[in-house]
């Protein structure tokens, strides 16, 4: 007998296999249903929604505009976008503070077309049960039927949230004319495919992998959760030991697995808070259906906190710990970001100047003695009507324009105005003089913007 040693072979990895995720009805699944459609909605109707003769919600990246119903940004408004993210990041960091990753669990594109494809899927496969014998089944007429109908629709579903996409950049309506007529542009044709598909495979094929492997906010969660954040939780010391038969001393648990079977991930929530988690709370509706029926108490799994748990509190004793320092200091944060952010947007005046000295010409004498510099103001009008602008210059008691002293800019436009400023030859020394130019809407004085420049006496 020969004593060499058995070598054994295994994989570094792991071989994914599918999860089938129970339907679930519930409160948290009502929800997270109602935050489905109230996500698409804004997202599929917002392309279609008209605003003084043009689309309410538009990225005009080619013209560099962008167009959200009455206000007009232009690429200079970059400090509202930093405020936007900042307050999205401050959003992010006190929601999970309170009660985990609500985020993920109920408004993530992943997490909303992850329920709307699943929600297909079990509309033309079946329940649980019924897609599980599908897969394992070989293959039929029906099974080709039902997989080619599924995987259309969600193709049909993919390529639609891709043309909404793109309708945020190009008029929705235009594009759709392009697609007709084929004659889409290239870059269009490739964000509609790309986010097509992105849509389809992460959705339809990747679902919970995006959120274990992909993205980056499962790792540093922890980072943001303390133990008074309310997370999904089993209450062990109520459940346990649990068992299927009714005994002296047995827990509520009766092992039936609906909260694994339920869990888009496919994890045992009994097994204490994991990475994977995404805070859907599918496990806690389906825990209390289960409870329901067997003439328990429901909360076997619920919404808690750790020091909650350890310390058998109330749900009004844990509660009290909502407004602790952390939350404090994020929504104190939060609301001065908003504020200053809103007051910054109130006070914003629709008009934007640039002033820039013709390098070409630093300073000459003309007719009568005079010392002329010459400037370009890029005058930008952010309303959506035609307005002119009076052009005056400040600093020196004898300066003056010389020429044409108002402007007219068409709605949204932005128009280069080329301007002569003049001081007597005795009133200054050869040097550099600030100077200060102002333009004023007509007709509206608070539509005002003062800009500096200098003067320059050879």
């Amino acid at each position: 007998m020969s004593d060499a040693p058995v070598l054994e072979e295994r994989s570094l990895y792991e071989v994914h296999q599918k999860i089938y995720p129970r339907a679930v009805h519930g409160w948290f699944a009502a929800w997270r249903w109602a935050l489905v459609v109230a996500t698409q909605l804004v997202f599929y109707g917002g392309a279609w929604l008209t605003w003084n003769g043009r689309q309410a919600v538009l990225f005009d990246i080619v013209h560099r505009r962008f167009y959200i119903f009455g206000l007009v940004f232009w690429p200079q408004d970059v400090i509202y976008l930093t405020a936007l993210l900042v307050l999205s990041a401050l959003s992010l960091f006190l929601f999970t503070a309170v009660a985990g990753r609500l985020w993920c669990g109920y408004a993530c594109p992943q997490t909303v077309y992850t329920e709307i494809f699943l929600w297909v899927e079990r509309l033309v496969e079946g329940d649980r049960n019924a897609q599980m014998r599908l897969d394992e089944s070989d293959l039929s007429f029906n099974k080709f039927l039902r997989k080619t109908v599924k995987h259309s629709l969600w193709i049909g579903i993919a390529l639609w949230t891709g043309i909404t996409f793109v309708g945020y950049v190009t008029p929705i309506r235009e594009l759709l004319g392009e697609i007709r007529s084929l004659s889409l542009g290239p870059w269009e044709m490739f964000w509609v495919g790309f986010y097509g598909f992105a849509t389809y495979g992460n959705a339809g094929w990747m679902r919970e992998q995006v959120c274990k492997y992909l993205c980056p906010y499962a790792r540093f969660q922890s980072a943001m959760f303390d133990r008074d954040t309310m997370i999904i939780t089993y209450d062990a010391g109520r459940g346990e030991p649990r068992g299927k038969k009714k005994s002296a001393g047995a827990g509520d648990c009766v092992d039936c697995g609906i909260c694994v079977q339920v869990c888009p991930t496919g994890i045992d929530i009994r097994k204490g808070l994991q990475y994977e988690c995404i805070g859907c709370a599918a496990c806690v509706d389906g825990c209390d259906q289960v409870m329901d029926k067997l003439a328990r108490p429901r909360g076997l799994i619920r919404y808690s906190t750790t020091n909650a748990m350890e310390e058998g509190w109330t749900r009004r004793e844990m509660l009290r710990r909502l407004l602790r320092p952390r939350v404090l200091v994020y929504s104190g944060i939060l609301l001065g970001v908003t504020l200053l952010a809103g007051a910054a947007l109130y006070a914003r005046v629709p008009l934007k100047v640039d002033v820039i000295r013709d390098r070409a010409a630093i300073a000459r004498e003309v007719e009568g003695g005079s010392i002329e510099n010459i400037y370009r103001l890029q005058i930008m009008n952010t309303t959506e009507r035609a307005r002119a602008f009076t052009i005056e210059v400040s600093g020196l008691p004898t300066i003056r324009l010389a020429g044409e002293s108002t402007a007219g800019i068409a709605a949204a436009t932005s128009r280069v105005v080329p301007v002569k400023v003049r001081i007597d030859p005795a009133q200054a020394a050869p040097g550099t003089y600030p100077i200060v130019f102002t333009i004023r809407a007509i007709g509206d004085d608070a539509v005002a913007v003062h800009e500096k420049s200098v003067f320059i006496v050879r």
